[in-house]
């Protein structure tokens, strides 16, 4: 088995996510006591959300390709950024540390291609929805034709992510808030929505969402295990 890089803490709460359906996976398809082989670098998310508020995307490469280039050299075979919105600079990581990185929307593009989706809904922090390093993955590679909320509820999930659910916090307005954006998406002709950002499953899921929801964290840990159980095998 291959030995995960993880870069998380950001947030930690999703993290635990990561590291919890990672094991699970890794029990569910080699039984008995087998665990996944993780190695965790868990960032300090102030740094990073501070460099990303004030745009220096820069910064945050920096910070990431440092965690990994020690991941590398203590043994990580590869890695997995524990977030989506950081796959903003993916390609800054993998340069700078010098082992692949398996992307987010890589692993969220074949569930959606597999299950036969066309036109989706896409939710996350405003860089994730607002700029092209995602949704031109998705449609660029699968085909996708991606769809967004507007200005005004896009401002409002930026805002209920860093304020509420990045501190742990799941409210109930939130929850009524993404149900109303969720079926606007669908007014728009959305088959499915893409929860684009790991904490958004601590405030949606399928009884406040009038379409299929595609959770990027439990996809992303998926195709972690699928790659740690590879052998001799490379990203294509």
């Amino acid at each position: 088995m291959k030995l995960i890089g993880l870069i998380g803490g950001m947030s930690w709460e999703s993290t635990a996510i990561y590291y919890r359906l990672m094991n699970e996976e890794v029990k569910r398809r080699l039984g008995g006591l087998h665990s996944a082989r993780i190695l965790l670098h868990s960032v300090n998310f102030h740094e990073i959300e501070q460099r990303q508020h004030s745009g220096d995307w820069q910064g945050t490469a920096e910070i990431l390709s440092k965690a990994a280039s020690g991941l590398k050299a203590a043994g990580a075979d590869f890695l997995v950024i524990a977030t989506n919105t950081m796959h903003k600079v993916a390609d800054e990581v993998e340069t700078g540390s010098g082992l692949p990185v398996l992307h987010i929307a890589d692993a969220t593009g074949k569930a959606l291609v597999e299950d036969g989706r066309r036109r989706v809904g896409l939710l996350g922090t405003r860089f994730t929805m607002e700029e092209d390093f995602y949704a031109d993955r998705l449609r660029s590679a699968f085909g996708l034709d991606v769809v967004v909320p507007n200005s005004k509820e896009r401002d409002a999930i930026h805002r209920i992510i860093y304020e509420e659910l990045c501190l742990g916090e799941v409210r109930a307005d939130a929850r009524r808030f993404f149900h109303a954006a969720i079926d606007d998406l669908r007014g728009d002709g959305c088959d499915c929505i893409i929860l684009g950002c790991t904490e958004l499953t601590m405030a949606v899921d399928e009884t406040n969402s009038a379409l299929p929801l595609y959770d990027t964290t439990a996809l992303h840990a998926v195709a972690a295990v699928e790659q740690a159980l590879k052998v001799r095998q490379h990203f294509s």
